[in-house]
């Protein structure tokens, strides 16, 4: 049996896998280290695993040279700055765990049963409360010294917005201004109660399409999949598929763009299974 956890800023998605299928689910909310792992751990206790995956919010120490690998680093949710995530987790269970961000983490799920699958690269784009990107490239989760902070890429400016951006560190990044709150901070309306004729959309679409020409320059990979809140809305795909073809203008090749930028293909749960994929994976190779 594998276990994985999908760690986000708000809740907990725990998971136990046997033979490929999930066998029992729970969500638990993300409080303290100590309440959260509590709870954690009681589901965990009653199983035997072999191994487990772990996807968390961030930003993580996914250096394993590093003395803070495993940690959560400067989050802003409380009690979990600094903190040894990794490290409880094998403290209390004496298994291989996989270790990454939880975009990462969805990305290998889209890769290996959603809108990727038959691909061997793959880029998972989320777009919701904050903007955050995971990459797996020739079957491998890509990482360094530190993890992709995709969502922090600096993009050229619509010549319609005068917007200052949201983002605490950077104003007009590309969270700061393509972000779910930028949608609500222009227009004083929620994104999912805005008209799809309104024209914040096609400055939303002007940002990310940027965005994912800058990406496939500098990955190329297979398949670009989106997901989050705002990419709930349809038609902010299709606006997205046409700035893109705008601004790659022709000069790099890539699939047909109705096939390479797609919406994800298991919403809401990819980032569970590729937990639990990447439990899966850690045992196999020890």
């Amino acid at each position: 049996m594998y276990g994985g956890i999908e760690a986000g800023g708000t809740k907990f998605i725990c998971a136990v896998s046997d033979q490929g299928e999930i066998i029992e689910k729970i969500s638990v909310p993300t409080t303290t280290p100590n309440e959260t792992l509590a709870l954690v751990f009681d589901f965990f206790d009653q199983y035997e695993l072999e191994a487990m995956g772990i996807g968390s919010f961030g930003p993580i120490g996914v250096d394993p040279t590093n003395e803070r690998y495993g940690y959560v680093l400067a989050t802003p949710k409380k009690g979990w700055k600094n903190y040894d995530f990794l490290g409880s987790i094998k403290e209390r269970y004496d298994i291989p765990v996989a270790w990454t961000t939880d975009v990462n983490a969805t990305a290998y799920g889209e890769l290996l049963k959603g809108a990727a699958q038959g691909k061997n690269s793959c880029l998972y784009l989320t777009v919701g409360t904050g903007i955050g990107g995971g990459v797996v490239l020739n079957g491998e989760i890509f990482s360094g010294s530190a993890h992709p902070e995709m969502g922090h890429i600096m993009v050229k400016r619509h010549p319609d917005d005068d917007y200052e951006g949201t983002c605490p560190y950077h104003k007009d990044c590309l969270e700061g201004l393509a972000a779910g709150p930028s949608i609500e901070a222009r227009t004083g309306i929620k994104g999912q109660d805005l008209p799809e004729d309104h024209p914040v959309w096609d400055i939303q679409a002007f940002y990310l399409a940027q965005a994912l020409v800058n990406y496939s320059l500098t990955l190329a990979p297979e398949k670009i999949i989106l997901g989050g809140g705002v990419m709930n809305q349809g038609h902010l795909l299709q606006k997205v598929r046409e700035q893109f073809t705008t601004l790659m203008a022709g000069y790099m090749e890539t699939p047909p763009v109705e096939e390479y930028i797609v919406q994800w293909g298991i919403p809401n749960e990819s980032g569970i299974i590729g937990s639990l994929l990447l439990a899966e994976k850690v045992h196999q190779e020890k």
